[in-house]
C-alpha cells in the first residue's frame, strides 16, 4: 500500500487511529483507496498518478502522503457515531483539498512525476484560448 502505519503517526496517534478505523483493516483500506482516487482526480491531468502511488519508502512525496492520510482519516471519521473528532479531520481535509486545487490550477508545482506522451515529452494539461476584440457595428 501507498500509506503505511508509520505515515499515520504524523497526523494521528496510534490509539486514535484504531478508534477512527474501527479496528477494521478493510475499513481503513477502503478509505485509503478512496483518498488515493480523490487525489488522483485532481492530479491526473498533468501528473502520472500510477507512478506516484506505486512509489515506496523515501521515493514518495511526503506532502502527498500526509494529505492522503488526512483525506483517508476524514472518510473514516465520517462513519463514526456522533462524528467524534470530526472538527480537526474536516479542517485538515479542507486544507488538503485547497492544496490539491492549487496544484490543479498551476499555482503550486510539486515534485511529482509528470505524464509523458509517446515521444517522452511532458503532456500539457492546459488549454490556451482567446478571441478577437468584440466588434460593434453601431453607426
Amino acid at each position: 500500500m501507498f500509506i503505511t502505519d508509520e505515515d499515520y503517526k504524523v497526523v494521528i496517534g496510534e490509539s486514535a487511529l484504531k478508534v477512527v478505523s474501527q479496528v477494521s483493516s478493510e475499513n481503513r483500506s477502503n478509505a485509503e483507496m478512496e483518498a488515493q482516487e480523490e487525489i488522483a482526480g485532481y492530479l491526473r491531468p498533468k501528473y502520472d498518478c500510477a507512478a506516484l502511488f506505486a512509489a515506496e519508502g523515501d521515493e514518495r512525496n511526503r506532502l502527498v502522503v500526509m494529505y492522503c492520510c488526512d483525506i483517508a482519516l476524514y472518510h473514516m471519521a465520517a462513519s463514526l457515531p456522533q462524528k467524534m473528532g470530526m472538527e480537526i479531520r474536516k479542517e485538515r481535509y479542507e486544507r488538503a483539498v485547497k492544496w490539491l486545487e492549487g496544484v490543479q490550477a498551476g499555482k503550486i508545482v510539486p515534485d511529482l512525476p509528470v505524464v509523458l506522451d509517446e515521444d517522452g515529452e511532458p503532456v500539457s494539461g492546459t488549454f490556451i484560448y482567446g478571441c478577437q476584440k468584440k466588434q460593434r457595428y453601431n453607426w
